[in-house]
């Protein structure tokens, strides 16, 4: 390469080539409807397109238009995410499609500066969709991007810095063709997703192999930069499912954090592993002053639950109760099982339920 430029030229020409021959037939890719692009975008944050998808085609026919959005209740909305993680993605959505609705009569914004002000949305989001759909000169930067722009160019700019974000911004917006600004972002963006993958990335049929800085120099695996490691801390869950009559008790979690609204079981959360059944029953007596009066009949084996932030080992308590007395604690109610499989629950104790007990017959 002669010049940035020959090179910028060379690089948006091959990569476009490349996308017409391998993209993957995806449905959000057959329509120009803003608001199911935007549906995948959210599906997609965090989220591989394989598992993405059934989510997708479910919100499409569960709530084909924002109105239908808008108008569902968020226990259904997080009962249809359920298993997808990042709640707060749904939460989200479903705030932004009341705005949308209600705010600016069901149209959906088309620009850039009035995408980015929906809830949940930010620089990457904005980009994709004003571009898809609008084709606003928007380059879009993700996982994907990071990793294709720094091996090809050589960028050893730890893209978890302030300064790593502003220079591959800064770089992926001077490559982006004008008249195909849509196009380029999804090429590059599926090149990263399925040619120039994080591991064992198919560089002997690569369109760029003679030219690409990381192959060359022997740096494939050191590319992109980061210049911090998430630390994952084990916490350890210790749930009680107290049943009576058909009847289990359950609390909403209406506190800021993980699973956010979602229901679960009374719990206790602790740094530390408690090996010792008799001190379990102890913990659980002394936060709950005996509010339900039961046997307990078993404790489950660990379960491990990998979050990105943080480790989950949990353990399930049953205990077989005479009443559940929900005015004891009025955070709590009793649900009936036929009923269990219509609230959005988190899907660690899901898999348990379906897994390892018949209170999921339903499921």
């Amino acid at each position: 390469m002669t010049n940035f430029i020959d090179q910028f030229q060379y690089f948006t020409s091959k990569l476009i080539d490349w996308y017409e021959v391998n993209k993957r037939d995806l449905p959000w890719r057959n329509t120009n409807n803003p608001y199911k692009i935007w549906l995948s975008e959210i599906i997609l944050q965090q989220t591989k397109v394989s598992q993405g998808l059934e989510y997708y085609l479910k919100f499409v026919k569960n709530y084909p238009t924002v109105e239908d959005l808008a108008n569902a209740d968020e226990e259904s909305v997080l009962k249809d995410w359920q298993g997808l993680g990042y709640y707060s993605r749904a939460r989200n959505l479903h705030a932004s499609a009341k705005y949308i609705n209600q705010e600016l009569k069901g149209e959906f914004p088309n620009t850039y500066n009035e995408i980015i002000k929906l809830k949940g949305v930010g620089d990457y989001t904005a980009s994709a969709i004003s571009s898809f759909v609008f084709n606003e000169k928007n380059a879009v930067v993700d996982g994907n991007v990071y990793r294709v722009l720094s091996r090809f160019f050589g960028l050893r700019i730890p893209i978890d810095s302030s300064k790593g974000i502003k220079e591959f911004k800064k770089l992926a917006q001077s490559i982006i063709p004008n008249d195909e600004p849509g196009i380029f972002n999804q090429a590059i963006m599926e090149f990263g997703a399925i040619q120039c993958t994080p591991k064992k990335p198919d560089c002997s049929n690569c369109p760029f192999s003679d030219n690409c800085f990381a192959l060359e120099n022997k740096q494939i695996d050191f590319l992109p930069v980061k210049k911090s490691k998430i630390t994952v801390k084990p916490v350890y869950f210790y749930y009680f499912i107290i049943q009576a009559n058909q009847k289990v008790l359950m609390k909403k979690r209406t506190e800021k954090g993980i699973w956010q609204n979602l229901y679960d079981f009374p719990l206790i959360e602790t740094s530390s592993e408690i090996k010792d059944k008799k001190k379990i029953e102890e913990r659980f007596k002394a936060k709950y002053k005996s509010q339900w009066e039961g046997q307990f009949t078993s404790i489950s084996e660990p379960r491990k639950h990998l979050l990105s932030h943080r480790k989950i080992i949990a353990c399930f308590i049953h205990i077989d109760s005479t009443s559940l007395i929900e005015e004891v604690n009025p955070s709590y109610k009793s649900i009936s099982l036929k009923k269990l499989k219509d609230y959005p629950i988190p899907k660690l104790i899901e898999n348990y339920l379906r897994e390892e007990t018949n209170l999921l017959h339903l499921y």
